[in-house]
């Protein structure tokens, strides 16, 4: 049913044009159903915040005096600054930095005229690769071979000029981070996949250290590379499995050639001292021979000019010797004729010769 009003303007509540709040805002001289005075309503606030305050006598004055005094705490709350031990402050006047330096300590400056700012100058980490910022493709990429990496490395970096790390560049963090990725891709994309696994990760480190520097030098973004750790370096998941077979086949071909290397070094060597062997005993067969002839030589020369002095006699001698040489080992016994009486014309000449040993007896063993 509609809503009729029939009981002088009360509305539904009744009892005026309030509402259920009460009486409602009325211009003084309006008809009824006009707009509310503005001017009406500010002047009631301000009575009822005199009626607030203390000191009703001196109300505007306190009111005053509590205003300037928070003004003024608040003021000396913002021009007062603390630096901590591991920063350094750089004061701006009217957005323009000033010569010095704020060392770690409790400075003071002219706020809102003066502003501060503060750079932390300790070593820091930044860590670039798989979970860094929750991408988990930041560390892949292609090596000089064709294959696909996943790097993790992380930058040591320091603040060496606060006033170009705080304006000269606007994000001077994600800056080196972007400069650190792209440099470790350009050094990764020159080598072979070996490199960065395990034959020359210091030397890559080296490249991307020298890039990064480079780089953030011509940018002027006040930062120094202290050093490139290269935490991992491994196949994307997806062909971790096959790479792993082909890492197991190149260290059974290394094994298998070390053994081949290891046999050939042994059969060299054996070979080689065999060979040593041989030139000296032909070097000491050479000398012995050599002197060997010499000696008979010079025994000859020697008989010769015996010869030459007697040759009747020399030649007696060289006949009694080499009769002595020839018959030293004779079993024959010559006796001469008229060798005078008591020699018999048969002798037991058997028994002059030496007995050879006995053969060995049967063993007396078995049947008898």
């Amino acid at each position: 049913m509609p809503w009729n009003d029939k009981s002088g303007g009360g509305g539904p509540w009744g009892g005026g044009n309030g509402g259920p709040w009460g009486q409602g805002p009325k211009g003084p001289s309006g008809p009824q159903g006009s707009p509310p005075d503005l001017e009406d309503i500010i002047r009631r606030g301000q009575d009822k915040l005199r009626s607030v305050l203390p000191g009703s006598g001196h109300s505007n004055t306190t009111f005053i005096l509590l205003i300037v005094v928070l003004a003024l705490a608040f003021w000396a709350y913002k021009s007062v600054y603390t630096v901590q031990p591991d920063e350094v402050a750089v004061e701006l006047r009217f957005g323009q930095p000033k010569p010095d330096l704020s060392e770690p300590g409790l400075h003071f400056h002219w706020w809102p005229i003066e502003t501060v700012e503060t750079a932390k100058i300790s070593e820091q980490l930044v860590d670039i690769g798989e979970g860094s910022r929750g991408n988990g493709d930041s560390g892949l990429m292609l090596t000089g071979d064709q294959n696909i990496v996943n790097v993790q490395f992380s930058v040591a970096y320091q603040v060496s000029d606060p006033r170009a790390y705080l304006f000269d560049v606007s994000d001077p963090d994600g800056m080196l981070r972007q400069v650190a990725e792209s440099a470790m891709r350009e050094s990764v994309g020159r080598r072979p996949a070996d490199d960065i696994f395990r034959d020359d990760r210091e030397g890559i480190a080296n490249d991307v250290r020298q890039i990064i520097q480079t780089t953030l030098d011509t940018y002027k973004a006040g930062l120094t590379i202290n050093a490139i750790s290269i935490e991992d370096a491994a196949p994307p998941r997806e062909v971790a499995d096959a790479f792993d077979e082909v890492q197991r086949a190149e260290q059974d071909e290394d094994k298998f050639v070390e053994q081949a290397n290891q046999y050939s070094n042994k059969q060299l060597g054996a070979a080689r001292g065999e060979a040593a062997h041989v030139r000296e005993e032909a070097a000491a067969y050479k000398n012995r021979v050599v002197q060997e002839a010499e000696g008979a030589s010079k025994r000859f020369i020697a008989i010769y000019d015996e010869y030459i002095k007697a040759p009747e006699v020399t030649r007696q001698r060289l006949y009694l010797e080499t009769m002595e040489k020839v018959l030293k080992d004779s079993s024959k016994v010559i006796v001469e004729p008229n060798s005078g009486q008591g020699v018999l014309p048969y002798l037991p000449l058997p028994a002059l010769q030496p007995k050879a040993p006995a053969a060995n007896a049967p063993a007396t063993g078995g049947n008898q």
